[in-house]
């Protein structure tokens, strides 16, 4: 027998409170572009240009992330992020900096190779007189240009797997579920976004790696239940269109939140036991986790429902929000 962690029979009037979703998911939307237009975007060097340095430092060496960057600053490096890959106890090290002395890096076409690498000397000399030796393991330099085609090619990434959903949906279910699918992915990672732009979370190829993977994860949730409602739709071609939604989303909601804390119980694992590397990606991830889920719900539905109730093939009179028009939509 399978396990339901939602008791069936379980009635919660999801769509009643889609008004009170919506001021909650504008509000959070306007806090986040004012804290961004007041205190700015943080971008990592993956879009905004800069150089990383790995260094595995020698046996006996006492060393950690405080100590390093002290060293770093105290060098002119005044923007440098230090982070240890794997446990407490490892002597290996990730050094991030934009710059050497507060003074940005050129914004043309020139490569700028000897002078990135004469910081990394300069900063490498600093690091061995005050902490250690060590041994290189790599260096690698983002310019500018670099930096922005990749900004350019991530917004194109999210945009086109919006299209393509949007075709899906329209192909799989009809066309007027495909604008809630849309809406909610889209809401999914502007949502996301904001929450990590008011924590200070800094932007880089790991944090557009898990927004593509929230975009997925959120679809997946909403195809689910729109799969349920069109079925429901067909069976009770004579109800309330809310009432079939909000039964549907009932149906469904067991598979939802077992679907949910499975994921983040996996993302939590990555968090607290994956090292600083990935903790972005599992906190971009579980953020995206609990507001995918929010938004198949209180979103995706109640914007299906809006739809139908305005462009749905129903009569007028009393079938306006009724299925049988509905259902004449979903076989078309």
């Amino acid at each position: 027998m399978p396990f339901e962690l939602v008791p069936p029979g379980t009635n919660i009037n999801f769509l009643g409170q889609r008004r009170i979703c919506l001021a909650i998911s504008v509000g959070l939307l306007v806090l986040s572009a004012i804290v961004a237009a007041t205190q700015g975007v943080k971008v990592g060097l993956d879009f905004d240009g800069g150089t990383e340095v790995q260094l595995l430092f020698d046996e006996g060496v006492v060393v950690d992330e405080a100590a390093l960057r002290e060293v770093a600053t105290g060098a002119g490096f005044l923007d440098a992020s230090v982070i240890r890959f794997g446990e407490t106890d490892k002597r290996e090290f990730l050094i991030k900096f934009k710059d050497a002395s507060g003074v940005a890096e050129p914004e043309d076409d020139t490569p700028d190779g000897l002078a990135a690498n004469t910081r990394v000397i300069q900063l490498e000399a600093a690091i061995r007189g005050a902490v250690g030796n060590f041994t290189e393991q790599r260096v690698e330099f983002v310019g500018p240009k670099v930096g922005a085609e990749l900004r350019e090619d991530g917004a194109k990434a999210l945009l086109y797997s919006a299209i393509v959903i949007l075709a899906y949906v329209a192909f799989r279910f009809n066309a007027r579920f495909a604008p809630g699918a849309v809406v909610a992915v889209i809401h999914d990672l502007a949502i996301t976004a904001g929450l990590l732009v008011m924590i200070g979370e800094e932007f880089d190829l790991r944090i557009l790696a898990a927004m593509l993977a929230i975009l997925g994860y959120s679809l997946n949730d909403t195809i689910i239940i729109y799969d349920r409602i069109r079925e429901n739709m067909q069976l009770h071609t004579a109800a309330d269109l809310e009432d079939v939604l909000n039964t549907s989303v009932n149906q469904t909601l067991s598979r939802t939140v077992l679907t949910s804390i499975t994921t983040a119980l996996a993302l939590l694992s990555l968090y607290f036991l994956g090292g600083q590397v990935i903790q972005p990606f599992a906190k971009t991830m579980l953020i995206g986790v609990f507001v995918g889920t929010y938004s198949s719900i209180f979103i995706a539905s109640p914007l299906l429902l809006f739809l139908e109730q305005r462009f749905g093939d129903t009569d007028k009179g009393d079938r306006s929000k009724k299925g049988a028009g509905v259902n004449k939509a979903v076989r078309a």
